[in-house]
């Protein structure tokens, strides 16, 4: 098998010290097939009564008891997602890694399935590595990654986070490790970064590598080194989206914010903010205070390029309606991906949210001075609803129902911004 050249995606955490203000940054953007649809969808806490199940992208499996309610940045056409948080406010995001084992095209759990799945099944960031691995473990990942292709597959890192530390767990077929961060930064990028501190990890994981030879059994166990194809050594020293993106970190380390976070996922000299037949068709920051009595926001885009996207907020709290204008067409049992043989068509999953960035991305590209009036439109509202959510991250939500639309009504001023430059 030949090494698979990285193709996408980035996510990013920092914990105190390296941010302002007693708060947690999570970050990511989704890159994704360039004509993909990305959609924010909200589902609320449920019960069940134990005989259930769920029924994911490609496999059906057991539901538990009690499911945590969730807001999710996705691929239309599938299950999981790309990147979520919950109302305990963690938060997770996936990457494609490649390694020395071959991705199973068997269809099982998505990696983006895991990570709803993680989302809904666990308050704390240690407990979503948890759910994961024992998710892999008896239902395996694999599957095709990509609605209209066979054979695009891949295994599944993860960066967690939750009121006060993150994990990064990272596997390779059923074999995985993880790794606690404290405090800090820490980003991930499509190839695997856990070298010898390893916190948590499968009971087998090393001697699954000393069988097939890549590990001695005698030399330091370092997991990137043995699992994956590019050794620690090359991963520094590639010039790659992981090192760009940490080189962006570092410079604001100490003074990282919800900002400082929007601009590094807007950042295209890096390749962050990708272009081309892989380009960035949702992005995602999280705002965590460590204070457990303040709400955490979490800002979406729901559309492709953050450069030319707005993030907007939201907020867990009671009696939240869907989000309407950024969920897409659902289509049931005649949906082609529950079909065999699928990829015979791929329907319309536009939401009205992108119907209408779409026209707009196309005149920024066009017109220079209208493009320029509509950008900046876009910052002020930006602007706007970061300053409103400030008071609520450092004073609480008083009023509840004052919030319950705060997601939908930014994307309605969004809409309005497009019509009226």
């Amino acid at each position: 098998m030949t090494e698979m050249q990285p193709s996408s995606c980035d996510t990013f955490v920092a914990l105190p010290p390296s941010t302002e203000g007693q708060r947690i940054i999570f970050g990511k953007n989704s890159d994704r097939p360039c004509d993909e649809v990305q959609e924010v969808v909200y589902f609320p806490a449920r019960d069940y009564d134990g005989e259930e199940k769920v029924e994911c992208t490609y496999i059906e499996i057991e539901q538990v008891a009690h499911t945590h309610a969730v807001v999710l940045s996705r691929p239309a056409w599938l299950w999981g997602a790309e990147m979520g948080a919950n109302e305990h406010q963690v938060c997770i995001g996936n990457e494609a890694v490649w390694g020395r084992e071959s991705a199973d095209e068997e269809e099982a759990l998505l990696g983006m399935d895991l990570v709803r799945l993680g989302l809904e099944r666990a308050d704390t960031a240690e407990k979503a590595v948890d759910v994961i691995t024992g998710l892999l473990e008896k239902y395996g990942q694999g599957g095709t990654c990509m609605e209209d292709e066979c054979g695009f597959t891949y295994h599944n890192s993860f960066l967690i986070s939750d009121r006060k530390e993150a994990w990064l767990l990272e596997t390779s077929g059923k074999y995985w490790a993880a790794e606690r961060v404290e405090g800090g930064y820490r980003n991930i990028s499509n190839q695997y970064g856990i070298t010898t501190k390893i916190d948590k990890e499968h009971p087998e994981m090393r001697e699954y590598a000393r069988s097939k030879g890549w590990w001695d059994g005698k030399t330091e166990f370092n997991f990137a080194t043995v699992y994956s194809f590019t050794t620690t050594a090359r991963i520094e020293a590639s010039g790659s989206r992981y090192c760009e993106g940490k080189k962006l970190l570092e410079k604001s380390n100490g003074h990282i914010t919800a900002e400082t976070m929007m601009d590094i996922l807007r950042d295209k000299d890096s390749g962050i903010n990708m272009e081309g037949m892989f380009m960035t068709t949702g992005s995602m920051v999280s705002v965590i205070p460590t204070n457990p009595d303040l709400p955490g926001v979490h800002y979406f885009t729901a559309t492709p390029d953050p450069e030319r996207s707005v993030f907007k907020p939201f907020i867990f709290v009671k009696n939240l309606n869907p989000l309407k204008e950024t969920s897409s067409p659902s289509f049931g049992a005649d949906d082609p991906v529950k079909k065999k043989p699928r990829f015979q068509r791929k329907p319309d999953r536009k939401h009205e949210l992108f119907v209408k960035h779409e026209v707009v991305a196309a005149i920024i590209e066009s017109y220079k001075d209208r493009g320029e009036k509509i950008t900046e439109g876009l910052r002020q509202l930006e602007k706007k609803k970061m300053e409103e959510m400030e008071q609520i991250l450092s004073q609480g939500v008083d009023e509840p129902d004052l919030w319950v639309n705060v997601f939908s009504n930014s994307v309605k001023e969004e809409m309005a911004v497009y019509s009226t430059s």
